[in-house]
């Protein structure tokens, strides 16, 4: 049956961590000829879009997450000609390409934020920033109690007695949004970007571009200081989810920002799309983001913070399909990204907690990636049956797991060293990926590489490659390439509604009209599948009806 609705209302988006997916040069960092090479990969996998982690110049403080040039490739990755050729390669192949843009912060290397250095305080350039004088007598405490997302204070003081704000590392000094130069630049690197062909944006930290013009101290509570799974806190005990209005995350005055973006986007043809990393606290807050006239879709993080729970689960596809349905947008489902320990780990424990938004998450005890894999598979077949979009971060659909044991000399990610060693950070979710062999650099790199992968490989992954996994029909590879297939085939899946099936209280159960069934067995025993004509497809055997704990089927009905 045709489809007339956007296409990203139902798309599945694969997301391109553009160091760790494919290494052309051999100089042990992924890159974008490393990246087209692999487009046939991508097109035999079923996806519609990738999305790609920035790829501007950079000093890489943050691995691109600090932008010196917004019109520029890094050359660590390529030219801009080569991104070019990437978007039109990959518009032949049927997927389209979504960069990241990082609007919240620049490079402290930017011109911007070196004019500013360069002019002293009370000068237009430091407008384009958050400058401000000290408290105490000599201006030697920072501006307020901010604390920055990878640890520390929010605040570093320069030689001329200024401060400035950066929510993440000194070296990502935060833009002032109520600067018409910093929305005009905005808006003209938009532009730049859809003349040449890409399909829209993810938005870096879309929920902090807007700070409380007098900068006030954070307000006492129990609610944490930041929101996103980095902030550090102590635990609290759950409790109902309330708003809190806090001076520089979710404020109200960011929907205009991305009301100006759509029109941006609407100048161009070919549904144009965003999608939000948009922390929120409750799904309204969230829902605000992706009214009619603001952005398009926003990653679903309550999703991929639930346990392994039926009841929880179930509460959260409610919440999230009756909010963004009022304001008439798709969800838009995830089960793992470059900022997150990878599911089959988080799902590997005897005790899945629940993981809070502005909690790091801390596993209890050692994984069972046996058991992890077993949910993992199913976890795949309940996000791509819901309704609405969904997106796999690369590495997920070969069932790769968190590397949990990397040496501490080889560990990158800022959070380590401005956590004073205490969080290992982001790493563990970071390391290039395996294609092929069984050794590395496993494919990543050509096989006469001057340099090793940036992060090293684990010895055992030459089982998860893509060579060794394609053709195995039990392998988690071959899952991701089948549900792909039948969810662009069958005419209930993708975006639309979900009718939820009588079951006990530890198996969910869902169908979709016309004719498809998803069934999630979260119990401990084995549980009589609903009357069924076939099984479309299913995680693992399903023998005389019976469906075993923590496997899913698809069903025809």
């Amino acid at each position: 049956m045709p489809r007339t609705a956007p296409w990203w209302r139902s798309a599945v988006i694969y997301q391109v961590y553009i160091r760790s997916f494919a290494d052309a040069n051999g100089d042990g960092v992924g890159d974008i000829a490393g990246l087209r090479s692999r487009l046939p990969y991508l097109r035999s996998l079923g996806v519609d879009a990738i999305w790609i982690n920035p790829w501007y110049r950079s000093p890489m403080a943050d691995h691109g997450y600090d932008v010196a040039d917004y019109r520029a490739i890094d050359p660590l990755f390529g030219t801009l000609a080569e991104a070019e050729q990437l978007i039109e390669e990959a518009h032949r192949h049927g997927i389209r390409v979504i960069p990241d843009i990082v609007p919240n912060h620049t490079s402290d290397q930017h011109p911007w934020f070196r004019a500013a250095l360069a002019a002293g305080p009370g000068s237009p350039e430091r407008d384009r920033y958050v400058f401000r004088p000290g408290r105490g007598p000599s201006g030697a405490e920072p501006p307020n109690d901010w604390v920055s997302c990878f640890g520390g204070p929010a605040w570093t003081r320069l030689p001329d007695g200024q401060w400035y704000l950066h929510l993440f590392a000194p070296q990502q000094p935060d833009l002032n949004w109520q600067h018409a130069d910093v929305r005009q630049e905005f808006e003209s690197i938009l532009r730049f970007w859809f003349a040449r062909g890409v399909d829209g944006f993810r938005i870096d930290v879309a929920h902090g571009l807007v700070k409380h013009p007098e900068l006030p101290d954070l307000p006492p509570r129990r609610e944490p200081a930041v929101l996103g799974p980095l902030a550090p806190r102590e635990p609290v005990d759950e409790q109902p989810r309330q708003h809190v209005d806090h001076p520089h995350w979710d404020r109200d005055e960011v929907h205009d920002i991305y009301r100006a973006w759509r029109k941006v986007a609407d100048e161009f043809p070919g549904d144009r799309s965003f999608v939000a990393e948009a922390w929120a606290d409750t799904p309204e807050r969230l829902a605000a983001y992706v009214r009619g006239d603001g952005l398009h879709t926003a990653f679903n993080f309550d999703f991929l913070m639930s346990g392994w729970d039926a009841k929880d689960l179930r509460a959260v596809i409610d919440d999230s399909l009756a909010m963004l349905g009022a304001v008439g947008a798709p969800a838009t489902w995830v089960l793992s990204n470059h900022d997150v320990m990878r599911h089959p780990s988080r799902y590997g424990r005897e005790r899945v907690k629940r993981w809070t938004a502005n909690e790091p998450y801390r596993p209890d005890g050692a994984a069972d990636l046996e058991l992890g894999t077993r949910r993992a598979r199913a976890a795949a077949l309940l996000m791509l049956a819901l309704p609405g979009g969904a997106y796999i971060y690369q590495g997920e659909e070969l069932g790769l797991p968190e590397v949990e044991d990397l040496p501490e000399d080889m560990l990158q990610d800022p959070v380590w060293e401005r956590s004073g060693h205490t969080d290992r950070g982001r790493d563990g979710c970071r390391v290039p990926i395996p294609w092929s062999g069984k050794a590395a650099p496993y494919g990543f790199s050509p096989a006469a590489a001057s340099a090793a992968p940036w992060l090293p490989q684990p010895a055992d992954w030459g089982g998860l490659s893509v060579e060794a996994q394609t053709g195995d029909g039990t392998s988690m590879l071959e899952l991701y390439r089948s549900a792909l297939r039948l969810r662009r085939e069958h005419p209930a899946l993708g975006d639309g509604s979900l009718t939820w099936l009588e079951t006990p209280e530890a198996v969910l159960a869902f169908g979709r009209d016309p004719g498809f069934v998803c069934v999630v067995n979260f119990s401990a025993g084995m549980y009589r599948l609903p009357a069924h004509t076939s099984v479309l497809l299913a995680s693992g055997p399903v023998e005389n009806g019976l469906l075993a704990p923590d496997h899913a089927a698809w069903l025809a009905v």
